[in-house]
């Protein structure tokens, strides 16, 4: 009797525990909820959501400004941090399109084939689809990052899977970045910083070349 109600009690303390255990990201999460409180959200948005190569685009809303553009990237996201988020980060706001890069980091998961990336992937298209179903969807493939050439081939392989998939499905645009970002099959480090991670201003520009032309004028 004393050993199950030792168990009960021990199950409980791990319970209430557990229950308190923060997700790693929920701090930024009530930043942007105070942000937003502070600073009405604009209407219709196109939102810009990922890691941190959407975080750190420090001049998404000057480059994009005609289209009323938001930033909700999170720096060292996963997809499934995405998925876990994708309310706060993107359904709330009723945008009018969504712009997503994220999965670069899963690649450095061991664990994690290029089909588990890409079921995680059909997994957040469909969190997204369940709510709204006729947005319009541009997807950024993986970038070749100077710092992770070992996963080159990964990279390649994920981001043939996710394009097969996301150009078979409407509303879907996926825009190659790998390609231009590549010079005789290697990555450049000229547009990046100097962690070979994160772009610079070169490497921006690529992106917006890529992306400006998918993206829709607000009404």
């Amino acid at each position: 009797m004393k050993r199950i109600f030792l168990f009960t009690l021990i199950m409980f303390f791990v319970t209430c525990s557990q229950a308190q255990q923060k997700h790693r990201f929920s701090d930024n999460i009530e930043v942007i909820k105070k942000y937003d409180k502070i600073y009405e959200p604009v209407k219709d948005p196109i939102v810009f959501v990922g890691s941190s190569s959407i975080r750190k685009w420090k001049n998404l809303q000057e480059v994009f400004g005609s289209y009323n553009v938001i930033n909700r990237g999170i720096g060292g996201a996963v997809i499934d941090d995405i998925i876990y988020y994708l309310n706060d980060l993107v359904l709330a706001y009723n945008p009018r399109q969504i712009v997503i890069y994220v999965g670069e980091n899963d690649l450095t998961n061991k664990q994690y084939t290029p089909t588990v990336i890409l079921d995680k992937t059909k997994e957040l298209y469909r969190g997204i689809r369940d709510k709204l179903p006729n947005t319009a969807i541009v997807y950024i493939s993986l970038k070749p990052s100077p710092v992770r050439d070992k996963y080159m081939q990964k990279c390649i392989e994920v981001n043939n899977l996710v394009k097969d998939f996301l150009t078979a499905q409407k509303n879907v645009t996926f825009i190659d970045v790998f390609t231009p970002m590549l010079k005789d099959g290697k990555s450049r480090p000229e547009l990046f910083v100097g962690d070979r991670l994160h772009m610079n201003a070169k490497g921006y520009a690529i992106w917006e070349k890529r992306i400006r032309s998918a993206l829709i004028k607000g009404r």
